[in-house]
């Protein structure tokens, strides 16, 4: 049996003004002549603007019915343009995208909801914007409530709920659409992990109906538990495509050592140029041996290799760990440590072992930054290796990390 294609991307390219005194947002003539062009212009060269930024590069590739494909690469990357794109909430600038059959997406919290209409009002303006008949809507209306679980709420205006109840109520109006193709971005992880567990499952039935999945997440976990194909983003381009374990470990293992922007503002560009730089970053366990996913509770061995231009007198250690959607949650620093180095030169490797980690379960980035004892001056920043840190049931819903509270109970008579 011949399979059939029902998502084809041919050279799809995105590009958007940087915000300059001119050209604050896309104006309409704007838009109207990106759509024009890119009606007309395939492969032909384009013409190239400082104020130009290109989200996509001639992104292509095909979906068969029936896969589910996973969507990875760092934040502006070119992920959630690429969705947009296929959910047709915005053009190409070049290129084009087909799309057989009926689509259900989950891309932003509370897209097209409005804000002063209740949980029920909003269900029957969403399920018409994604294409149910009323009808349809009144059918299926008890099932999105209860698999909402907002039943309590339905009657209070959207502009109340939280961002998880909008998640909630989103993707269960999208998942009842009965989609054949369904396309999710990273916003279910604003929801609480049972509730995630309860969308994956779903997600999984549709599945084994034929439906088509696409799914953007920084969660590898996620990804290779619904994916068995993954496509790899880097700079708004195909970096690889292929199997999800194969993909991802060249996605990790690329994500390593980059200098980060606002380190290059300050000491500059060129790596080669700075004092000190790390060569490599790989990360233990506390016995030594390689790893990537730890368990809460689990103490990290970091071993840094660095190398200096020129001799640095006092340097001041840091390591950070930054969650993948880039929130800072936590470092440590040799000379707060008390631990002091006089002066390094040529190469040399540093050792870390961090205290019993206690971050939520996520994927986390390893930073490493070189300033002075009084944190003043800098010579080195960049993100190097990520890792994984698991818990059945310590997720962001909980924040950026759980510690044990003493509690204590008084009855009252």
């Amino acid at each position: 049996m011949m399979s059939e294609i029902v998502v084809q991307a041919e050279g799809l390219c995105k590009k958007y003004k940087i915000a300059t005194a001119r050209y604050r947002h896309d104006t309409l003539r704007d838009l109207l002549t990106d759509s024009l062009k890119s009606a007309f212009r395939r492969n032909g060269n384009r013409h190239q603007s400082k104020d130009d930024f290109w989200a996509l590069k001639d992104v292509s590739f095909e979906l068969e019915r029936g896969e589910a494909v996973g969507i990875i690469g760092r934040n502006g990357a070119g992920k959630s343009t690429l969705l947009r794109i296929l959910s047709r909430i915005t053009l190409p600038t070049e290129g084009y995208a087909s799309i057989k059959g009926r689509v259900g997406s989950l891309l932003e919290v509370g897209a097209g909801f409005h804000q002063e209409l209740t949980g029920r009002e909003n269900i029957y303006l969403n399920g018409a914007i994604l294409g149910m008949t009323k009808q349809e809507i009144d059918r299926k209306f008890d099932a999105i409530v209860d698999f909402s679980e907002i039943g309590r709420f339905i009657d209070t205006p959207v502009k109340r709920y939280s961002s998880g109840m909008y998640v909630r109520l989103a993707f269960s109006v999208a998942a009842h659409l009965d989609p054949e193709i369904m396309m999710i971005d990273e916003v279910l992880s604003v929801g609480d992990m049972n509730f995630q567990q309860k969308c994956m499952e779903h997600t999984k039935k549709l599945l084994n109906g034929d439906a088509t999945i696409l799914f953007v997440s920084h969660n590898m976990f996620a990804i290779k538990a619904m994916c068995s194909r993954v496509i790899y983003l880097n700079e708004g381009s195909v970096r690889y495509d292929g199997p999800s374990e194969e993909t991802i470990s060249i996605y990790e293992s690329e994500s390593r050592l980059d200098s980060l922007d606002w380190g290059e503002k300050i000491v500059g560009s060129k790596l080669a140029e700075w004092s000190i730089y790390a060569t490599d970053i790989q990360v233990l366990d506390e016995q030594g041996k390689p790893r990537t996913v730890f368990d809460f509770g689990e103490r990290m061995r970091i071993r840094v290799k660095f190398e200096t231009r020129r001799p640095i007198v006092k340097p001041n250690f840091i390591i950070g760990v930054d969650r993948s959607d880039n929130v800072e949650c936590c470092s440590y620093s040799s000379f707060v440590d008390g631990f002091h180095i006089s002066r390094l030169d040529g190469e040399g490797v540093l050792e870390m072992v961090t205290p019993p980690l206690k971050l939520v379960a996520e994927a986390y980035d390893i930073v490493i930054v070189v300033r002075d004892e009084s944190f003043q001056k800098l010579y080195c920043a960049q993100r190097g290796a990520r890792f994984h840190l698991r818990h059945e049931l310590f997720n962001t819903h909980f924040g950026v990390f759980h510690e044990s509270a003493d509690w204590h109970l008084s009855t009252i008579p």
